[in-house]
């Protein structure tokens, strides 16, 4: 697992854990500001994966949920953010590519369905359309996707890009701009406004953490399927891009109502501009049309893990 200090990352971290069959591997922090602590370390910890795995004959995959980017980084932190990335992934094809590891492995990388179809045609958006991204953050995570695409090709180890939506709820870091559910909890209880910058009739698909880090365990294991048994003749490595969201669509206005309508009060917010607003969508409805009985599940609904991100916000503030 690269990224479990995050939001996603964590909530995958406790939904692998908790899976019948399945073991989190304790992987090291990784050091990016020192590119090469971060390939060595991320030798050791490949090495020691791949060891295990064969030990238990089992299979293994690495889950890529990290990105500090946002709409808005610099196109230098973006560009290391592709170095880094391209580098943990040659480290994986030295050690497991073209191996008796490689039938049995798996990546999974995290990757933007906002950022990647900001600029595209004809929504709803499915994996059938063209990826227009309208911001260099999009741009960088449709680049990420070909090294990756790449590397599965090179290394027979088999590759599920998931393009995904609005993720929300508890354990969300403030300190970026994104995250509009959460940013909106903490000004309930702040005299700070939260500032939004969009339109309120611009629509976008919220998916709840928990929900998203279950839907990504599960197209890993139908990633296991789709390649076939390790020892059989046909196997062969697999790249499959899903979209990972909702499938609801919400206008930012319809957020405000839900909030008002939990918290029982007007929310606190203010409304103003941004140049970043050229590199948002208006509309970014989704649909997956990608192994869709994946997606045929209760979701958490909107009025409820926006009281579960109030709820895990006003429980930092009385912790101090």
């Amino acid at each position: 697992m690269v990224g479990s200090g995050g939001l996603l990352g964590g909530a995958i971290a406790v939904e692998v854990a908790q899976r019948p069959g399945w073991t989190l591997f304790p992987s090291p922090a990784l050091p990016w500001a020192d590119p090469d602590a971060v390939t060595d370390l991320a030798r050791t910890a490949v090495r020691a994966l791949i060891h295990e795995a064969a030990e238990a004959d089992a299979d293994w995959s690495i889950i890529w949920a990290a990105g500090a980017g946002v709409i808005g980084t610099s196109p230098e932190q973006l560009d290391r953010e592709i170095e880094q990335f391209t580098a943990v992934l040659d480290v994986v094809a030295q050690e497991a590519g073209g191996t008796a590891a490689a039938p049995r492995g798996s990546v999974f990388f995290s990757s933007s369905a906002g950022g990647v179809y900001g600029g595209s045609a004809s929504p709803p958006y499915t994996e059938n359309t063209a990826p227009v991204p309208l911001s260099p953050y999009g741009a960088t995570k449709l680049r990420m996707e070909a090294v990756a695409v790449r590397f599965s090709e090179r290394s027979g180890i088999s590759l599920l890009i998931g393009r995904i939506a609005n993720v929300y709820g508890p354990g969300q870091k403030l300190g970026k701009m994104q995250g509009l559910i959460s940013h909106m909890a903490k000004a309930q209880y702040s005299p700070s406004p939260a500032n939004i910058f969009v339109p309120l009739d611009t629509v976008r698909d919220y998916i709840y953490v928990t929900d998203c880090a279950a839907l990504i365990c599960d197209g890993i294991d139908r990633l296991g399927v789709a390649r076939g048994a390790a020892d059989a003749p046909d196997a062969r490595a697999q790249q499959v891009v899903k979209i990972i969201a909702s499938g609801q669509a919400v206008t930012i206005g319809s957020l405000i109502g839900y909030f008002r309508g939990v918290a029982r009060h007007n929310p606190n917010i203010m409304l103003g501009s941004s140049p970043t607003v050229s590199m948002q969508a208006l509309d970014l409805r989704l649909r997956s049309v990608v192994w869709p009985e994946l997606d045929e599940r209760p979701l958490t609904p909107l009025p409820a893990g926006i009281h579960a991100t109030m709820l895990d916000i006003v429980g930092g503030i009385q912790a101090g």
